[in-house]
């Protein structure tokens, strides 16, 4: 699939389409120093049923990178409003991951009838300690430069947070295995050595995540939504993402056992099900 280019709010949005151009768009909201082409185990699966738009938000991936103002949820929120406004789509499913989770809850809290069902996973309601968020994003910092020189070093680093133990024997016993057929160590290497967010990216990025705090509001989603966390996730443990179940009155929470942060990759074939499961109820 080609990419191509929206201009919205005063940035390009790079974005792809994946699926029937006449099936039912779900729009894919990726995280923290990511990019679009963290749902490459997702587009397969979800596209066979729906129209998948996945994008680089600003800072990320091939979007633009504007270094001022600071970045806001509203800010990334309304670049999804522009987006949709672009491709005359007037309502999706909403899918975040991680940050793109936050995001997606200050979408849907500001445009909901843009909404159909949500999809939440591995995420907050909000940070409440500032404190972690600079320390995350110092180490975010320090990681940039890592890639600069040693990206399998970071890519290592990594999936101690990001992935179970024994999944990551699996990793290292064979780096070229596709995983499902779709992924393998060497791809996801040089997935983060490609268009890495850099240091003002990541700055404005975390300057985002430190205005996130729906808690108080959750209770206004009338939409239906799906909670989906994994049992071994150090980076936003499951108790995060139950809090906001417990909040969201048409909601449903399911935990992905022996998976980390990363589980979309991991455990693809399960969290593919449950999404399509939730989507076709």
């Amino acid at each position: 699939m080609s990419e191509h280019f929206a201009y919205v709010n005063g940035v390009n949005i790079c974005y792809k389409i994946h699926g029937k151009e006449n099936s039912y768009p779900i729009i894919c909201v990726h995280g923290f120093g990511s990019k679009k082409e963290t749902w490459i185990a997702q587009v397969g699966d979800l596209s066979k049923n729906y129209r998948v738009i996945i994008f680089d938000l600003r800072g990320a991936g091939r979007s633009s990178r504007p270094e001022e103002p600071p970045y806001t949820m509203e800010m990334f929120a309304d670049d999804i409003k522009g987006l949709m406004d672009f491709l005359k789509i007037k309502k999706a499913h909403i899918m975040g991951r991680s940050m793109g989770g936050m995001i997606a809850q200050n979408f849907v809290l500001r445009n909901p009838k843009k909404v159909n069902k949500l999809i939440l996973l591995n995420t907050s309601s909000g940070m409440r300690n500032k404190e972690s968020i600079e320390l995350f994003k110092r180490a975010q910092i320090e990681r940039y430069n890592l890639i600069q020189s040693n990206p399998e070093k970071v890519f290592w680093r990594d999936t101690r947070l990001g992935f179970h133990i024994k999944f990551r024997k699996q990793m290292e016993a064979d780096p070229k295995k596709k995983f499902y057929g779709i992924w393998s160590v060497e791809d996801l290497i040089e997935y983060i050595k490609t268009n890495p967010s850099r240091p003002i990216d990541i700055k404005n990025q975390a300057h985002a995540i430190k205005s996130h705090n729906t808690f108080e509001r959750l209770h206004q989603i009338k939409n239906e939504t799906l909670l989906l966390t994994a049992s071994h996730d150090k980076l936003v443990p499951k108790f995060f993402v139950e809090q906001i179940h417990q909040r969201i009155p048409n909601s449903i929470f399911k935990v992905i056992d022996k998976a980390g942060h990363e589980s979309h990759y991991s455990r693809a074939p399960e969290v593919n099900k449950i999404i399509l499961d939730f989507l076709e109820s």
